[in-house]
């Protein structure tokens, strides 16, 4: 399982005790399939589908976010 999380943020100070964050987060950034747990592979031997994948984790999220601090 390969599975990169990565996030950038940005503090803006407004005033001496106020700022606000611009935060960029992304999971799974490059996008590997993510093939893992036994609801991945059909294992039902009657099943047209037997062997195969069949489900697979999330692809890549993002997700924006601000914060304001005071």
């Amino acid at each position: 399982m390969a599975n990169f999380d990565m996030a950038l943020l940005k503090n803006l100070r407004l005033s001496e005790s106020k700022s606000l964050q611009f935060r960029l987060e992304a999971f799974n950034v490059f996008n590997h399939a993510q093939f893992f747990g036994p609801q991945a592979v059909d294992g039902n031997i009657s099943s047209g589908t037997f062997g195969q994948v069949v489900s697979a984790g999330a692809p890549r999220l993002v997700q924006l976010g601000a914060k304001f601090i005071f």
